[in-house]
């Protein structure tokens, strides 16, 4: 089989990757793109599950997921599986001409002398990866219709059994969803009060919105300890709600289902806009949070 001979993309050398990643992710929202909220290639494909690495097969974490997320929907990208330049080539893959990676960051770390003693100071770097999709030897599979839910709530019992298995206490009025830390309960709307959207059936809005309170309900001081604001506006809020929306697609994700889109598209959008633009390392911190969220309530689930 042949190898890959092209050359990888370098790395960035000087450039603020924190800044470089939150552009990246500012650009998918200013084209009207949510990439933490639809986590598919297109309206033809079923939903793309967690990016996970094709030689080592342990899955991406926090800012990663957006970012291949993102360049997923970008290139209408059919698999979850990606790797690196040299990864590919000792696969005996060959990717096609033309082709160019996907940017991932990772932490690394160098010695500085602090006070007679050697300290290990970690510092981001970035890298490349490319999709299966666009290797030579990859074949696009039959294209599949994102299945048309009932436009009613029906049952996903491996979702309940996920969720029982937290304990976390769960209540039902007309009020609204929301997570009340007094009270350490979950209210959810009545199944019966969603309803089917061009981008998801009523099961996975009512689903997707309760993983997004069982997110916030990691935050409790028992759980994860995280500080959350206390009303709308706080920069501390604005964090625990990304966090909660990432938490939500990233479980998503892994239950195979879409993420309710909010009613207020443009709003919406142009509030992580004015967020993300303050604030360059906002979006690190949200996404690994909420990956510590993720596999928290993984980590309750039987053995």
């Amino acid at each position: 089989m042949e190898t890959v001979t092209e050359k990888p993309q370098s790395n960035f050398k000087r450039q603020d990757i924190q800044q470089l990643v939150t552009d990246t992710i500012i650009g998918q929202l200013e084209a009207g793109t949510i990439p933490w909220q639809k986590p598919w290639t297109g309206g033809e494909h079923l939903p793309l599950g967690l990016p996970r690495n094709a030689v080592t097969k342990k899955w991406y974490r926090g800012i990663n997921i957006v970012l291949l997320w993102s360049s997923s929907m970008k290139n209408a990208y059919q698999s979850d599986e990606w790797a690196s330049f040299k990864q590919w080539n000792d696969q005996k893959e060959m990717l096609r001409k033309g082709e160019k990676g996907s940017l991932v960051v990772y932490y690394d770390t160098f010695e500085k002398e602090v006070d007679g003693e050697k300290e290990k100071i970690p510092f981001l770097k970035s890298s490349y990866v490319f999709n299966r999709c666009q290797l030579k030897s990859f074949v696009a599979g039959e294209k599949k219709n994102k299945p048309v839910g009932a436009d009613f709530v029906l049952k996903m019992y491996d979702v309940d059994d996920f969720i029982e298995n937290t304990q976390a206490i769960i209540e039902h009025d007309g009020l609204g969803a929301r997570y009340i830390p007094s009270e350490d309960k979950i209210i959810m709307p009545h199944m019966e009060q969603f309803v089917a959207t061009t981008t998801c059936s009523a099961t996975e809005g009512y689903y997707s919105t309760l993983l997004h309170e069982l997110t916030h309900w990691t935050k409790k001081k028992e759980r994860l300890n995280r500080i959350g604001g206390k009303k709308f506006g706080d920069s501390n809020y604005a964090l625990e709600e990304l966090i909660a929306e990432f938490g939500a697609a990233f479980l998503c994700a892994g239950f195979c289902i879409a993420t309710l889109e909010k009613g207020d598209h443009a709003g919406y959008i142009e509030n992580w806009l004015r967020v993300l633009k303050e604030n360059k390392q906002f979006l690190f911190t949200a996404a690994s949070e909420a990956s510590k969220a993720v596999e928290y309530l993984y980590g309750l689930q039987p053995t």
